[in-house]
Order: structure tokens, then sequence, then C-alpha cells
């Protein structure tokens, strides 16, 4: 059957959106651009071209709308602007701006399509640009799957290159001088004598110009910023310990918060005694709110305390209560009933191996993982009798304007969202339960602003963890080459548990079962790759590169057995095996890169793995020592082709962090149950790599790709199957299951 016929989860989720919201799309529709909302309210002397740029007397202000979680986005964007417009680093100030149709994102519904991200034929192209157009129709905003740069890269070049020409337009009808006889530099337009009108000078001349929009983006080789090492906007309060998070936010007349709610996620709240609680200094009251109870205090270490204190009876949770019942309800998903998609089926697979006599098989499994970003989750809401105020940081402002207005009683426009920079997210910034409790509680106490801290305890017991995963593989090698693969993958649905949260049903296939597998783009002769979809397991959510982590863990790690089981060489295998030119010079880099030539000895161990994730492909060698005390992670050399490298101080950070981050979970991370309730609680039972379990690590980034990419989250899902390919090559033994250090001891 055509992939073409066959849509995925998040493509089922727009298309429904679209209709369900009336829309009739059309060519016209999608190429009317939304209203500019920085005109709404615009004082005397201001200008604003396009919604992301606005020019005061005083000074400029670029629109950055996409969450800063701590990934440099803020001045990735700002940069685009300011490369067309002639802006240097410094010249002008961000801002996120409000909620608005207009800051809509396209490239969020990538992961939509149902073609490999390899695939640029015209019709895949076509059913990427129609998503992405019912995305523009329907204003969605958001941040996540490494969307903000491809969503970005060419609006906001687009937004700084109209800004340029309208205030070269407005210096012209001031001064009399032809355009074509200007030019702009520094946050300036220049006349042919040198005289400098600051676009701060201009903003009142340009505020009564049409904005100029038939543009031409500069050739790459003019580019200042783009792909030049530049100092991102945060950089400096971030180093001095100024920066402000949401949870740093003063509201006058603010009161604190924090909650207890059913650890069983979703359980009922059946009594409680709050005797204790309202006793103890500084707490004026405590609150009953959906699954549990608020404690109202005047400071937040008070609130935290009086709840620990309150006595409650919770209600049984509402899927499995024990561990080993999950595991169980994956491992009996492997049936034809619960058979979500088959994803890749290619040749003859299930006649290649029927017909084998030796036939390699392998079990892997992936586990619940939390979030557990630094900041814990926070926000401020005050209840208005005619509008809310929202402070918080958060990845999808619709739906935050959605939900709180059904508590409020309001409508989403009545909604005042005021974004704020993040830190950390990982996915968990997506998800809207503590905006609920806030609001809930805010409600409550109309006028007043409530400011809710959640405790580390909370955090941890009410994440929406990472969906585990078992992995199922079979494969036949012949004449030192893989001949077949078999991947059969049982999770639960990441998109119906995250959808379902906010009142949206969403059926069809969940691509984000196989993610990290079925998209890999190697031509085995006979590949199948099938997702089975496991019921009645905890709520789960987006984790950092949603399926790939689990996946690709599970798709890798078999491909390197088979290639064992070959005698084939690992890298030089995979590159025979590639089918796609950008993702095979991946592979052939990262080889370079760490002088790849076979076996090392004396303890030591190659690993490489390859995975694609949001269509960038991704290659990781890792080197480890077998010491008396454990394995020892020495370098990683890491590749990957992201079109265009915006940054490259800040891309090899991102690339660099996120192995770490990936390297950190695979070692060391569950999130187990016992009883309905995550029994991890902390990071001292959740724990990330330790700074000085940290390797070398060298990043090349390619620039071979046809497409920008984002690069948040692709470097996460090589990691554990690189590591674990390389404790195999130093030790022989095989490790099929995260976290490593349930198998083996790290130093």
């Amino acid at each position: 059957m055509s992939r073409l016929r066959t849509i995925t989860r998040r493509g089922f989720l727009i298309g429904s959106a679209a209709i369900a919201g009336g829309v009739a799309f059309g060519v016209y529709s999608a190429r009317t651009p939304h209203p500019n909302p920085l005109l709404e309210g615009l004082a005397e002397g201001e200008a604003s071209f396009n919604p992301w740029v606005l020019v005061r007397a005083d000074g400029i202000t670029l629109i950055t709308p996409h969450a800063d979680k701590g990934q440099g986005v803020t001045s990735a964007q700002a940069v685009l602007i300011a490369e067309e417009m002639d802006l240097e680093m410094g010249q002008f100030e961000v801002s996120f701006g409000a909620p608005d149709p207009a800051y809509y994102n396209t490239a969020l519904t990538s992961e939509a399509v149902p073609f490999m991200p390899t695939n640029e034929s015209w019709g895949a192209e076509t059913v990427r640009d129609a998503l992405g157009g019912v995305a523009k129709l329907l204003g969605m905003q958001g941040t996540g799957g490494s969307s903000a740069m491809p969503d970005s890269f060419d609006k906001l070049r687009r937004a700084g290159a109209i800004a340029r020409e309208t205030l070269k337009l407005a210096a012209a009808r001031e001064t009399g001088v032809a355009v074509e006889d200007l030019r702009t530099e520094s946050g300036a337009v220049v006349l042919p004598d040198g005289t400098r009108l600051d676009y701060t000078a201009l903003a009142s001349a340009a505020a009564g110009v049409d904005p100029v929009q038939d543009v031409t983006l500069r050739d790459p080789a003019e580019w200042r910023l783009i792909g030049k090492p530049t100092q991102r906007v945060d950089i400096v309060a971030k180093s001095t310990g100024t920066m402000t998070y949401g949870i740093d936010l003063k509201v006058e007349g603010v009161v604190h918060a924090a909650v207890r709610t059913n650890p069983r996620q979703g359980g009922a709240l059946l009594s409680y005694d709050d005797s204790a609680a309202r006793a103890m200094r500084g707490v004026s009251d405590v609150l009953e709110i959906p699954g549990g109870i608020a404690v109202i205090a005047d400071n937040t270490w008070r609130a935290i305390r009086a709840a620990e204190t309150v006595e409650v009876d919770w209600g049984p949770a509402p899927y499995l209560a024990e561990q080993d019942d999950h595991w169980t309800a994956l491992a009996d998903a492997f049936n034809d009933d619960q058979l979500d998609k088959t994803w890749r089926d290619e040749g003859d697979t299930s006649a290649t191996i029927s017909a084998a006599t030796d036939v390699v098989q392998a079990e892997y499994r992936s586990p619940y993982v939390a979030h557990a970003p630094l900041e814990p989750l926070n926000a401020i809401v005050r209840v208005n009798a005619d509008s809310t105020d929202v402070w918080t940081g958060h990845q999808m402002p619709q739906f935050l304007q959605r939900q709180v207005a059904a508590i409020t009683g309001q409508t989403p426009d009545q909604i005042r969202f005021h974004n704020q920079f993040i830190g950390g997210s990982f996915g968990h910034r997506l998800e809207l339960e503590y905006l609920k409790h806030a609001a809930a509680i805010a409600v409550q106490m109309p006028g007043i602003p409530v400011k809710l801290t959640y405790s580390r305890e909370e955090d941890f017991a009410h994440d929406y963890p990472r969906h585990p995963a078992i992995g199922r593989g079979r494969g036949v090698v012949a004449n030192g080459r893989v001949e077949a693969m078999e991947v059969d993958i049982a999770a639960p649905s990441v998109m119906a548990s995250q959808m379902g949260r906010i009142g949206m049903n969403i059926p069809g296939p969940d691509s984000q079962i196989t993610s990290g597998a079925w998209n890999n783009p190697y031509n085995i002769p006979n590949l199948r790759v099938r997702g089975f979809r496991a019921e009645g397991l905890a709520p789960v959510s987006s984790w950092r590169a949603v399926g790939a982590p689990g996946a690709g863990f599970i798709f890798d790690s078999f491909l390197d057995e088979l290639i064992h089981a070959a005698g084939a060489d690992p890298l030089e295998e995979r590159i025979r095996l590639m089918g796609h030119e950008a993702s095979r010079r991946v592979l052939e880099t990262v080889g370079e890169m760490a002088s790849w030539a076979g076996p090392l000895g004396n303890g030591k161990g190659r690993g490489v793995a390859f995975v694609e994730s949001f269509g960038v492909p991704f290659a990781q060698i890792i080197e480890v020592t077998a010491t008396d005390r454990g394995i020892r992670i020495d370098d990683v050399w890491a590749a990957c082709d992201v079109g265009t490298v915006v940054d490259p101080v800040n891309f090899e950070g991102l690339v660099q962090g996120g192995i770490v981050f990936g390297l950190g979970h695979a070692i060391n991370c569950e999130i187990t149950y016992a009883d309905g309730m995550a029994q991890q609680q902390n990071y001292y039972d959740h724990e990330a790599m330790r700074i000085w379990q940290a390797p070398r690590i060298h990043v090349r980034g390619l620039e071979n790709g046809s497409k920008v990419r984002g690069i948040g989250e692709p470097m996460v899902p090589p990691a554990a199957p690189a590591l674990a390919n390389a404790i195999f090559a130093a030790t022989g033994q095989r490790i099929r299951e995260m976290p490593f250090n349930k198998h083996i001891d790290f130093v």
C-alpha cells in the first residue's frame, strides 16, 4: 500500500483540527499572511513592518516567538533577522511576544507525513506543503520536534529583509536620495556621502511607509552572522547568575502555593486532613483542587513544607500498578490485534528468515525515563474580572490559553500569556497539568496573583515520562553481509496519551512507536519494521527526541549484532548499507574524525551508531576502556548534517550537552512503578552523568543536506547504542536493556 494513503497520528491531528475549525484550505488562504499583531497599540513614532520587528526612537525589539528552553533559540532567531536587517549583536532587544496566529510553525507538521524524511519526491513535498499550509491557517504556534530553525530560517530572514528595505524607502523619502543609492550597515541607512541615519531615527518616518514586500535575501557568501560564532543574547545573564526564569518572577501582591496531588497519575482524592498544615507558620489557606490539595502561604518553602503534612487518602491508579505488569503488557502486545502499523516492508523478510538455518535473535528494553529539568514546574496566575494573566515558560501557547480558559470560564483570547525563559524542558513544558493546577487555585482567589511551584518530589511524581518499549529483532546474514532484518517494537502511544490529556482523541498509527527505527535510510535487502501498541500503561509524554531514543537503541543495537554475526566491520557495513548520500557522508565523516581502523584491543573498544531523527542523520563513535572498576567513557566523535549551521558555537554546545544527556540517561536512569506510584523521587535515584564521567566530545556539523534542520534533539538517540556497541567491543558483553548500570559498572 502506498504510504501516501496512510496517515500518521500527528497528521490526523492536524487534519482533524482543520476540519473542526471549519478551515477551507486553498492556495489563496494559505498564502494570505496573518495580520501583524505589533500594529495593535503601536505608539506614535513606532514602526513595525511585520510580526517580528518593532522599531522605536529609543531602540529596536526583535520578536523571537519560539520558546527558549536553554537551547539558545532566542539568539538563533534574532541572528536570522539581524543578518538581513544589517543589525549587529547588541543593537536590539529580544522578546517572546504575545501568542498570536502570526507566529505559526509550519515545521511542526514535519513528523506528520507518512514519508521518510529522506524522501523529497514531488508527492512527499506536496503533502508536507499542504500540512504546513494547514498549520499556517490554524495559526499553530509552538516549539518542539527540533522545528524552530526549520520554521524560522527563511521566514525570519525575510522579515529582516523587509524591515531593511522599508527603512531604506523611508530614508529615501526623507532625504530625496534614490533607494538604489542607499545601503545599510550596523543599524543605519547610509547615504552616498557616508551620512548615517540610524534606524531608530527613521522610526517615525517608516511608520507611514507600506512595508516593501519584494525583497531579495542575501547570498550566503555575504553572511556576516549566520554560520559565524556569535555571543548568545542570554550568555552574560546566565554566566553571572542574573538570568530571570519563570521561577524567579515576582508580581506585586503574590501569594505562594504548593500542591499535593495523587501520585497515582489521574487517581482521585478520597479524603484529607489539613489541620496540621493550617497550624503552620505562614500558611493562610488549604484549597481543594482536582485530584489533590493546594497550600497557600507567604513563601514557597513554607507552602511546600505545609503540603507535606497534609494526611491524604488517595484513590487507585487508573493503569497497571506494578512495574512487572507493565513489562508483561508490552510483551503481550506483539500480536496482530495490537499491530499499530508496518512502517517498512521491503524485500521478503519473512521468507528469507523462515528459510534460514541460522537466525540471529535478540530482545531489548527501553524504560520509562523522567524529564527532570533543573527548573521545577512553576507558574503565576492571576484571574481578573475580564481576563487572566499567566506568567510561565511553555512551548504551546494556544494549548495553554485554551486549558486555562476552560477553568476560568473565559475565552482563550482573554488569557494573556507572558512567556518566560525555561530552565530546561526536554518535553516537560509541553504538558499542562501544572498550569491547570495553578489556574484551579487562582480561580478561587480572584484578583490575587498565585505563584505555584512544584517541589522536586512533586515534579518527579507527576511527570509524564518517556514511554517504555520492548524491541524484538530477527535477522539473517550471509557472505559477510546483512541480508535480512526484522524489528518489532511494542510501546504505548505517546500521542494518544499526550493529546488525550487535552481532550483530543487521535485515531491512526503513531510513528513515534518506531521513530528512530523505520526512518533510518538503510537499503537492507529484506527489511521489515513494525510497531505494536501496548495498552493499560502509565500516561506518557514527549521526551527529548520522543520515540527515537528507545527505538533507535533497539534498531541500531540489533543491526550491530547482525554485523558482528556476519563478521563485517561495524562502520564499513553501515556505510555499504546506507541508501542516502548525505547520511552516508555522515558515517564516513565520523569514521574519519575517529580514525576508525577496526578493533583496538587492550581492554578498549569502539562502537558506532547511526540514528535519524527529525530529518537529521546523526552518527556517533564512542571509545571506552574496561578498567578493574568498570567502564570508562573516553571519547565521543559526533557528526551530523543539518543543512546549515546557524551558530557553530551554540551548535557544538548543543551537541555536546545532548550527548552527555543521552549517555547519562542510558547509564543511570529509569522510572519504575510500585502500587501505581513512581518510585524515583529526586536526582539521587534518577542520576545524570557526573562531570568526572563526561568524555571528550568532538563535533562536526555537515551542510550537505537540502533543508535546514534543528539540532536540539537528534544527538540524543545515537548515544545509547554507540555506547552499548562500544562496551561489546571492549568486553564481549551485549547490553540489551537500559539503564546499563543494571548490568555493568561505570567509573
